[in-house]
């Protein structure tokens, strides 16, 4: 007992700490010998990659390196395809070995982590990162502890040398701690701003396929930035296609909208057609009425000189049948023939008269037809407003505004003069039935002045002879007063009828290019009604297009590191750039050391009391 307590103090710590080290150490040697000795085949379900990437401030690449997760479902030597420059275990403490194309790992049943550097991949996407203080481009060095604004632009592009399958499956996250007191008035317009305590986190968003410059703006104060994190992970959810079902309900209400809107359209095309056959047929018989009205005007200084002379041969006669006790009656007996002669120049006038009255109501009646065929509708303001609102086209809608007034102005001024129109037709019936009756009068006395200068035996007879001559002069001359009055009145009807023919002129070229432009129109609206009416189907299409180019739940993961990896699971990317900090001052802190290890910790031990 006593040579115990002489031991030496440095073979009690020796005691003391040697079954520590058994117990830690025999297990592994015993595994270590044992793999060595007895090698087998394991096997491996599924293997992870996550790809961590070191960024310098500019957006270059620093450094990169892997940690594979090895999903190990049997015990034993696998196979990990992958070149890289140092071999790290996270697991145990078994060796791992580089081969020419891949690494051979001894592992247990259950997850095995390791890690893997790399000097020679690249990242799938190009990254640029530049900064720009107060509108001009720094370098991230000269950023450190600066004030002013400033505009940090991310650009993201493809990277051709890299499998494509990353850039078109993942969506990048970018996302930036922004701190209190060293950023103010932050924009940044494709990005989303939140809380983070007292922060801002700015986060980012990059569809696969897609190629962005991502921009923030912000005024800072001593500027530090703890960096930029991107995150890259598959775009693997799941899109479900939204219900369009009333949405689709509204685009067929809208497409049968539309289609009685083509079918209005087509409906007042027919009308316009009808209108401007109409207005065709108007324009051809206010040719014709313009024409009768012309030659009953220039006629009519025929028709009055006519009167005129039968006026003054009446009046002559009467004046030159005086009744006297020695007058030569022989002189009597060319008056028959005189007035027969006169007579017939009133029935051939007479005649005349019956032939422009038919010409008259010939045209007259297809001016009436034309101008009551035109339509009484009263379109208000706001119709006309509605129809510019439709869609239609504005030139068309003019042309049918400018037509509709137009053919409204015509209607209007025909009803005005309509009964001047009226009053041609009923004045030429008297006026011919006056002609005739006066000329078959004379015709009847010059038959019973032949008569009676055959049988005159007295004065008497003659004296009645001149009387009746007398009055027939007299009412001739009336006659004839009212003969000139009317046909003043047609020559001003003619010549204010010539503005109303070009009126209908100018009407009938309105509704010709109205009707091409309805027929435009109506075949712009039977297009859109062909484009609408599938409306549901081609939303239904390009939905199912746009879901197909963002759904991205069908792909199936590929290592990074080499092809010839199978059933990859997961591989994400984890990048972040350094940060940009201002540079701490050394300090010097006199601390009196004292060295202490474990052996004077355990002597201590020993001398306390």
């Amino acid at each position: 007992m006593m040579k115990m307590k002489r031991l030496p103090v440095a073979v009690l710590a020796v005691l003391l700490v040697a079954p520590s080290f058994l117990v830690d150490v025999a297990p592994q040697t015993i595994a270590a010998q044992a793999a060595s000795t007895t090698q087998t085949e394991g096997e491996l379900a599924s293997k992870e990659e996550v790809i961590y990437a070191n960024l310098l401030a500019d957006g270059s690449l620093d450094q990169m390196y892997i940690v594979n997760t090895l999903n190990v479902t049997e015990a034993g030597t696998i196979i990990d395809y992958g070149t890289y420059d140092n071999l790290k275990n996270l697991t145990d403490l078994t060796e791992l070995k580089q081969m020419d194309e891949y690494v051979q790992v001894e592992a247990e049943k259950g997850p095995f982590y390791y890690q893997g550097n790399v000097n020679t991949l690249e990242l799938p996407w190009k990254i640029k990162i530049t900064y720009v203080l107060d509108g001009k481009e720094v370098s991230p060095d000269e950023l450190a502890g600066a004030d002013g604004h400033l505009d940090i632009n991310i650009e993201t592009q493809v990277n051709d040398a890299v499998d494509p399958a990353f850039f078109e499956n993942y969506l990048l996250q970018v996302s930036m701690l922004l701190e209190q007191d060293v950023y103010n008035n932050i924009q940044a317009e494709e990005g989303m701003i939140a809380n983070a305590g007292k922060n801002k986190q700015v986060t980012f968003t990059v569809m696969p396929e897609q190629e962005e410059v991502l921009t923030l703006t912000a005024d800072v104060v001593d500027f530090e930035s703890d960096g930029i994190e991107i995150a890259a992970v598959p775009s693997t959810m799941s899109i479900d296609p939204p219900d369009i079902e009333e949405i689709t309900s509204e685009f067929n209400s809208l497409s049968n909208a539309i289609k009685e809107i083509d079918n209005g359209v087509g409906e007042l095309k027919n009308g316009i057609s009808e209108l401007n056959s109409g207005v065709t047929s108007l324009y051809d018989g206010s040719g014709q009425f313009r024409n009768g009205m012309s030659e009953l005007a220039g006629s009519s200084s025929e028709l009055v000189n006519g009167s005129k002379a039968i006026d003054q041969a009446l009046s002559e006669i009467s004046r030159s049948l005086q009744v006297t006790d020695n007058m030569d009656l022989g002189d009597l007996n060319s008056l028959p023939q005189g007035l027969t002669q006169i007579a017939e120049g009133l029935h051939e006038t007479s005649a005349g008269l019956s032939t422009l009255r038919e010409n008259y109501t010939l045209a007259y009646g297809s001016l009436d037809e034309a101008m009551r065929a035109i339509p009484d509708h009263q379109i208000r303001e706001s119709d006309i407003q509605s129809l510019y609102e439709s869609g239609a086209d504005p030139a068309v809608v003019e042309k049918l505004v400018d037509s509709y007034a137009a053919a409204q102005k015509a209607k209007g001024t025909y009803t005005a003069v309509g009964e001047a129109f009226a009053a041609v037709d009923s004045t030429l019936h008297e006026v011919r039935s006056a002609t005739k009756e006066m000329g078959d009068t004379l015709t009847s006395i010059a038959n019973g002045l032949s008569s009676s200068l055959a049988n005159m035996d007295s004065m008497d007879s003659l004296t009645q002879l001149q009387q009746g001559l007398a009055e027939l002069s007299a009412n001739y001359s009336e006659f004839h007063s009212g003969l000139v009055s009317y046909t003043n009145g047609v020559g001003e009807l003619s010549s204010s009828y010539n503005e109303i023919h070009s009126g209908i002129g100018e009407l009938s070229g309105g509704t010709t290019e109205l009707e091409n432009g309805t027929s435009e129109l109506r075949s712009g609206t039977t297009k859109l009604y062909d484009a609408t009416s599938n409306l549901p189907e081609q939303m239904q299409e390009e939905i199912d297009a746009m879901i197909s180019e963002y759904d991205k739940s069908d792909f199936e993961a590929v290592s990074f590191v080499s092809d010839k990896n199978d059933n990859v699971n997961t591989v994400q990317f984890v990048i972040k750039t350094e940060a940009i900090k201002k540079e701490e001052q050394e300090v010097t802190v006199d601390v009196e050391e004292k060295e202490e290890n474990f052996w004077t910790r355990l002597m201590d031990l020993f001398r306390r009391k």
